[in-house]
């Protein structure tokens, strides 16, 4: 897969083109916004191999996995004025924390080379370095790059939400080896892991609300956050910007290679899928892409919404790729065009986090409408929206239907989500025999025999759980139920010790 920023490079070796005047044509929010680069490991990860493939030598420096952080938050007056140039000298220091700024010179030098390419390096951003952070709480924004793209790929909107009141976070998508991403599922964990370190070091921050967290990502970064948002539900709604979504459905669709815990039934953060122009059928033949797997199609229990631009490529998603593309790049479309469309992409991306994120009713309102009645431009995009369907089929709520139906209904609850989700699971015999024991010392004895009553129902060859079951029937003073488990549990297993004490003591007792 070839990399955004070679891309890039490509583009910026054209010829001249107007400057485009990407920043200004973006109205900020109330908020002023500070920028804070931080330079981090994730010690649980390990980065670099034990021998350097080239010297055969021990690497130098720290092996742990490197996480350079752009952080933008809502700001008081100060700090130092940021320039683009600033942003695009973070990419020198992305891998390796000490290297000088200056190693990014070669870049920034090949992406001006116009006199208006270098005004767009030049060009003053809204952040201010280290300006000192207001006072409050702000929602959490977590943003995933595009494969093997920097953390800045996408300022422009990072500073943006920023100034509306968000905390956003971004790190380079790096692979789980090196700083070449690769389009595999180990690739792919390694950026989710990536977005899963930066909620966690976000609560180093006082105006960190952590009970409302989004992602957002562009392309590979697009399908990282949803696998993020799998495994974490504090992640309270995702934007994927023309995410790998459709092009790598062997991720996510549950067959054969599929990560093992991503589950689409299960999803219930809303979805913005914000798109490039649709693929002709003909287009999709050619390419061989799989259509037989819909994420969003399969994602019932989730308010979803796909916004196709019809303007956008895939890499105008990118504000960087924007800035420095020359203008026979922009061929059906206009550059302003383009660029119109990815300031509509940001206005769809902010009132879709405040819809979910600060319960904004507005914002809401606004993610139901058509186009038309956004008043966006005529043709400009097509938007299929679709509200959650029942509560989602998770054991989360299996649980919350337990509590509200009654435990005696656990097996029929559980036939119930069956049917809804045939890959859906209660859990393994150990797990139900944990569960079942923390009722039972909890002082929820009736509730633990129907656990473990679900548990044999499930799994009835496994005699542990019949023994269990025998001593939840004995707490409730079920003596005739307890005598019939412990039985079966011997049946299964001669050697337990336990049932044959325990049924000589009921049998006294008779």
């Amino acid at each position: 897969m070839r990399t955004l920023l070679i891309a890039l490079l490509i583009v910026a070796a054209g010829p001249a083109h107007a400057v485009s005047d990407f920043t200004a044509s973006l109205p900020p929010g109330q908020f002023d916004v500070g920028l804070r680069v931080i330079h981090q490991y994730d010690y649980s990860r390990v980065y670099k191999p034990a021998i350097d493939y080239v010297s055969g030598k021990p690497p130098q420096g720290e092996r742990a996995r490197p996480v350079q952080t752009l952080l933008w938050y809502p700001a008081k007056a100060g700090g130092k004025p940021v320039t683009y140039r600033d942003y695009m000298a973070t990419t020198a220091t992305a891998q390796e924390f000490g290297r000088p700024a200056s190693s990014a010179d070669g870049l920034i030098k090949a992406m001006g080379r116009t006199p208006a390419t270098q005004s767009e390096v030049a060009r003053t951003m809204q952040a201010r370095s280290e300006a000192p952070a207001r006072d409050g709480k702000f929602p959490v924004i977590v943003y995933a790059p595009s494969f093997t793209a920097h953390a800045a790929e996408n300022v422009d909107l990072c500073e943006y939400l920023a100034s509306q009141g968000y905390i956003v976070l971004s790190s380079p998508s790096f692979g789980a080896r090196s700083s070449s991403m690769t389009d595999d599922l180990e690739g792919l964990e390694a950026q989710a892991g990536d977005i899963a370190f930066l909620i966690a070091f976000a609560r180093s921050m006082p105006q960190a609300d952590l009970e409302r967290i989004g992602v957002v990502g562009f392309s590979w970064g697009g399908l990282a956050n949803m696998l993020a948002s799998a495994k974490d539900d504090r992640i309270k709604a995702v934007a994927s910007l023309d995410g790998s979504l459709r092009g790598f459905p062997q991720f996510i669709n549950g067959g054969k290679g599929s990560a093992h815990y991503f589950d689409a039934m299960k999803l219930s953060a809303p979805l913005l899928y914000v798109a490039r122009r649709p693929d002709t059928f003909e287009e999709m033949n050619r390419r061989e892409m799989d259509t037989t797997f819909s994420l969003v199609n399969s994602m019932k229990q989730a308010d979803t919404y796909v916004v196709s631009m019809q303007p956008m490529q895939h890499s105008d998603f990118s504000s960087w790729a924007q800035r420095f593309a020359p203008d026979s790049y922009f061929e059906d479309y206009s550059r302003e065009e383009v660029a119109q469309a990815y300031r509509w992409t940001v206005r769809y991306v902010h009132n879709f986090f405040n819809a979910y994120l600060k319960d904004d009713k507005a914002a809401l309102t606004f993610m139901g409408n058509s186009p038309n009645a956004n008043k966006a431009p005529l043709r400009m995009m097509q938007v299929d929206q679709h509200r959650a369907v029942g509560s989602p089929v998770s054991m989360d709520a299996f649980v919350r239907e337990l509590n509200r139906r009654g435990f005696q209904h656990a097996i029929a609850i559980h036939d119930e989500f069956k049917a809804r989700n045939p890959r859906f699971s209660v859990g393994e015999p150990g797990a139900l025999n944990s569960w079942g024991y923390g009722l039972l010392r909890g002082g929820r004895e009736k509730e633990s025999v129907e656990i473990f009553r679900l548990a044999t129902h499930l799994h009835p060859a496994d005699a542990n759980l019949f023994d269990s079951f025998g001593e939840a029937c004995e707490k409730t003073g079920a003596r005739e139920e307890a005598i019939r488990n412990y039985r079966r549990s011997l049946e299964l297993n001669p050697k337990n010790a336990n049932a044959v004490e325990r049924l000589r003591i009921l049998q006294q007792q008779s």
